[in-house]
């Protein structure tokens, strides 16, 4: 009868050095995850901290007012402006309470849906873009054009809905006056999201840590590296493209951040890959957030890729004609 010491060593190590691979990978990423979620806080906190000033001294409803008269040319009344305004200097999550107290039809929710898809959460989410290499100004512009360009698009595309023949929105929900319980659910909102983020970003980076070790990263690196090509983003940035679709430019932040600061990717390349996830990023969670309150799935998923595409092979024309301009 063989003896236990008779088996095969690596049958006994295996178990012991995957947990060892495991618990490296931890340790990695601990630290520079704490240091993006604390960057991340730090400009998050004062933005959302503004943008509650704002709309309690009605500051955000007179820019929206402001703005209301050209929403006309995209098909949507008035009131509209004042959820791209909160989609832009907030986030998705914002832009469809305000969608909530407007009566829409299908056919503006969907319009407006893309529009915000495309320019949201700008503060934060240009912020991360910079830090890896990308001008804040064009990051924002082309944002800017795109959803216009876009929410244009569809309102010439699009089939009138019956509701759309008087174009008035129910008017919006009375804001609390109560500036102290305002004040008293953003500390509890932003606690949680302060929470959130430092949990989020961490197990993140754990989670890309051993994908890289376990040869994951690489395997989708593969998968994904043709077809994105035909869209402009470089192949090896493919891993960061999932990343920016499946969990967003903010909560992303720390995994692009790490693969940049680490040399893992260029950063011409992610200076390529930017300016794609800035106009089509979180296609997944943000897609399914408006299709659930009426947006077509259809019109809000397409006409971002097509717009990223087209906006990196122009990035590429330009930043190759000015090489060939340099001495």
């Amino acid at each position: 009868m063989p003896d236990e010491t008779d088996r095969p060593k690596h049958s006994m190590r295996q178990p012991a050095d995957v947990r060892a691979r495991l618990a490296r990978c931890v340790r990695g990423a601990l630290r520079p995850s704490w240091h993006t979620a604390l960057w991340l806080l730090k400009i998050t906190v004062p933005v959302s901290l503004a943008v509650l000033l704002m709309q309690a001294s009605g500051l955000l409803e007179i820019l929206a007012r402001w703005t209301g008269p050209a929403f006309a040319l995209f098909g949507l009344p008035g009131e509209a402006a004042l959820v791209f305004v909160t989609g832009a200097l907030v986030n998705n999550y914002s832009a469809i309470v305000v969608i909530g107290t407007l009566g829409l039809s299908g056919r503006a929710v969907t319009i407006l849906a893309l529009m915000c898809l495309v320019s949201h959460n700008l503060p934060v989410e240009t912020a991360v873009q910079r830090k890896v290499g990308s001008h804040a100004a064009w990051i924002v512009a082309v944002r800017l054009a795109c959803s216009l360009v876009g929410g244009l698009a569809l309102h010439l595309l699009l089939p009138a809905d019956a509701s759309d023949l008087a174009l008035e929105a129910a008017a919006p929900v009375a804001a609390a006056t109560d500036f102290a319980m305002e004040l008293m659910n953003w500390l509890k909102d932003t606690g949680w999201l302060c929470g959130k983020i430092l949990v989020l970003v961490t197990l993140l980076m754990i989670l890309q840590r051993i994908l890289e070790e376990f040869g994951v990263t690489r395997f989708l690196g593969r998968m994904l590296k043709a077809p994105l090509m035909l869209l402009g983003v470089p192949g090896e940035a493919a891993f960061l493209w999932i990343v920016a679709n499946t969990l967003g430019l903010a909560y992303g932040a720390g995994i692009i951040i790490d693969h940049v600061d680490s040399g893992k990717l260029s950063r011409r390349d992610a200076d390529v890959l930017n300016y794609h996830i800035a106009i089509s990023h979180s296609l997944l969670e943000d897609t399914i957030l408006f299709v659930a309150i009426g947006a077509a799935v259809g019109w809000i998923t397409l006409p971002r890729i097509l717009l990223a595409g087209a906006v990196v092979w122009i990035k590429r024309l330009v930043s190759g004609l000015r090489r060939r301009k340099q001495p």
